[in-house]
């Protein structure tokens, strides 16, 4: 079939920017594949899961079934973080709930000296972490581990920067956009109101970082005030929060709190 017609089917089906999108990155499609993505994206499948590849803070993720999409709205996060940095820091990052690993290979390749590790409890979600490390040429600075961080973890060092974009949506919220769907429930929702991660990482984050350390963490919209209550609450200072470019409140950050 041609390209025309290959590009009429998947608009009809997903609208004109995904059928650009599709087919800028699927060439030479037979009609069988075609109608097969057409089918996804009628199914509200994100054309990032149809092309496995989601730009993020400029730069390209594999992305599948397993992982999170890298959303703008995490760009506010590394974006925090790299504007608190200085030159020739050579910061230890730990980042909880990799999926990705977006977020630590952000900062490795935006921050001259910068590593880490980054952590998450699923092996299908540490592959796709695994392989962007590698693409991204960042198998020396950024090492991976299975680990489940609403629990004690022993890591035999302390760490200058630890992020999180942890599940925060209640788990009865009917609000989820509807791409959303199509990601990992593991990745989106959490218990508590959606607060139980953020419960668990205030309790047992004190052991992962250093004095001087910083705690970068992701947070919904509207949950601002509980957050920081839990935070507190744990021993941790408010040092700053910081909004979204549609204003919403994003991204807090936290210091242990001085004795």
């Amino acid at each position: 079939m041609t390209k025309n017609q290959v590009f009429t089917i998947l608009q009809r089906a997903g609208g004109i920017r995904a059928a650009r999108i599709i087919t800028e990155h699927k060439k030479n499609l037979t009609w069988i594949h075609t109608l097969y993505i057409a089918h996804k994206l009628r199914r509200g499948v994100p054309v990032a899961k149809i092309i496995h590849k989601k730009w993020f803070y400029g730069l390209p993720f594999y992305t599948n079934r397993h992982t999170l999409d890298p959303r703008p709205d995490t760009e506010t996060l590394v974006a925090t973080v790299i504007s608190d940095t200085q030159p020739e820091s050579n910061l230890r990052i730990l980042d909880l709930g990799t999926g990705t690993g977006c977020i630590i290979c952000s900062l490795a390749k935006n921050i001259y000296g910068a590593s880490g590790v980054a952590v998450d409890k699923s092996r299908s979600a540490l592959r796709v972490a695994q392989k962007n490390i590698k693409n991204f040429g960042l198998k020396e600075k950024v090492k991976t581990r299975r680990a489940n961080f609403y629990k004690p973890q022993r890591f035999n060092e302390k760490f200058d920067i630890i992020v999180s974009n942890p599940p925060y949506i209640a788990q009865n919220d009917s609000r989820v956009n509807f791409g959303a769907l199509h990601d990992p429930k593991i990745a989106l929702y959490a218990k508590e109101n959606g607060l139980f991660a953020y419960k668990q990482i205030s309790k047992h984050a004190h052991e992962w970082i250093k004095n001087d350390g910083k705690l970068y963490i992701e947070i919904g919209i509207n949950q601002g005030a509980d957050i920081k209550n839990i935070f507190i609450q744990n021993g941790w200072d408010l040092s700053r929060c910081e909004n979204d470019l549609g204003g919403i409140e994003r991204v807090l950050v936290f210091t242990r709190a001085h004795q």
